[in-house]
């Protein structure tokens, strides 16, 4: 087993309107304001970045509370299925990072406005990364062992996978 201690230190504070519950994934027209605000001594860090049309966000999964044994995870959107937590979206995961691909709307000083963000409001930031569209979007990408029987079976379990109400 490797042993090693490893730091994050937050680069900024994520902004939602979440306090109690948040969708499962980010949800683009989301109501409500979402904003990035990074520490002033990263600001030149942010140089370019408004050029790009969707950003990555990764940050530290604050609230959580560990159940269990976080191997193997039960998807709430599934009756009766368990996977590995690596082959899960579950936020209960050995190292509690989360990852979000979001629309960036614009930037203004050191916050960064942003589509709907899936996080607690005051959650830390941990990196910002570009999205880009030749490098980070798989045409070849398939659903795993996600089951669809029709497309209204796809359309709806992807609406529960996301976390909206329907």
């Amino acid at each position: 087993m490797i042993k090693m201690d490893i730091i994050f230190r937050p680069i900024g504070i994520i902004h939602t309107p979440y306090t109690e519950k948040a969708p499962y994934q980010p949800v683009t027209n989301d109501k409500g304001i979402f904003y990035i605000e990074v520490q002033t001594n990263y600001i030149k860090g942010l140089q370019g970045l408004e050029k790009f049309r969707y950003i990555f966000v990764i940050f530290y999964i604050d609230r959580l509370k560990k159940k269990g044994d976080i191997n193997i995870v039960q998807p709430p959107w599934v009756d009766n299925m368990k996977v590995g937590v690596f082959a899960s979206r579950s936020p209960h995961r050995p190292n509690p990072i989360g990852l979000s691909i979001v629309k960036l709307k614009k930037i203004e000083d050191n916050r960064i406005y942003t589509s709907g963000l899936d996080v607690f409001n005051n959650t830390p930031l941990l990196d910002i990364k570009p999205y880009i569209q030749d490098l980070d979007a798989k045409i070849d990408a398939n659903y795993g062992w996600l089951q669809f029987n029709n497309r209204d079976d796809k359309e709806h379990l992807l609406l529960h996978i996301k976390g909206v109400p329907h």
